[in-house]
């Protein structure tokens, strides 16, 4: 049986692999077993494609075929095989993140623009294909999610995005157009680690916070 894969299911799996590594990696440093580390990285693989096909009002795509469920296999093997070669690579690994968060983006762009929806939702959904799967990594891993905390994350994928509209409103070859994009993400995404490029921070300092009362008698009742 001949496999007839389009560009897009490339892109799709090459995506799933170095989001899959990516999150079985730092499992691994977390010393999880071999199960444990096979959900976190599924969850970082399709958990932001889930999300955007759950919002879609789609079947979640992992749902139609087991290829994600082997590639996020093959993705344990790579880590058992090579242990702490893989887990100690942090500049391979951010770049394994940064393909993953590049690729992904497109992926969510192409399957939002195919179910119908206007260009703004497909950036929506184009960034949340590539950032959320990483949210739940770090929440299963309890970390401080790097989307909110880092240089710019889910940034990128929205210039990404934007870029990729530009090309499409230009009459950008599609496949030009998604490489375009893709390497926008990555470049966005290097950069801004390489120069502490992000987001002014919320300080506790700027912002008065009224505690709230902790003892249940100082705490007034609402008349009924």
């Amino acid at each position: 049986m001949i496999l007839h894969l389009t560009f897009l299911d490339v892109i799709d799996y090459i995506g799933t692999y170095a989001f899959a590594v990516s999150g079985i990696r730092l499992a691994a440093a977390k010393r999880f077993d071999w199960f444990g580390a096979y959900v976190c990285g599924l969850a970082t693989a399709v958990g932001g494609g889930t999300l955007r096909d759950t919002m879609l009002g789609l079947t979640p795509f992992w749902m139609s075929q087991p290829s994600y469920l082997i590639i996020t296999g093959l993705a344990l093997l790579t880590v058992v095989i090579f242990g702490k070669k893989v887990i100690y690579m942090r500049n391979t690994m951010f770049v394994f993140d940064a393909i993953g968060l590049a690729l992904f983006n497109i992926v969510g762009i192409e399957k939002t623009l195919e179910a119908g929806f206007p260009f703004w939702v497909a950036i929506i959904m184009g960034t949340f294909t590539g950032a959320a799967g990483g949210v739940i990594r770090d929440v299963l891993l309890n970390r401080v999610p790097l989307i909110f905390c880092s240089e710019l994350y889910a940034i990128a994928c929205i210039i990404g995005g934007l870029i990729y509209y530009g090309c499409v409103r230009l009459g950008v070859d599609i496949t030009v157009t998604q490489i375009i994009a893709a390497v926008t993400v990555i470049v966005v995404r290097m950069l801004a680690t390489e120069y502490h490029l992000a987001l002014p921070m919320l300080r506790g300092s700027d912002i008065e916070i009224e505690a709230e009362p902790t003892n249940p008698d100082d705490i007034k009742q609402k008349p009924v």
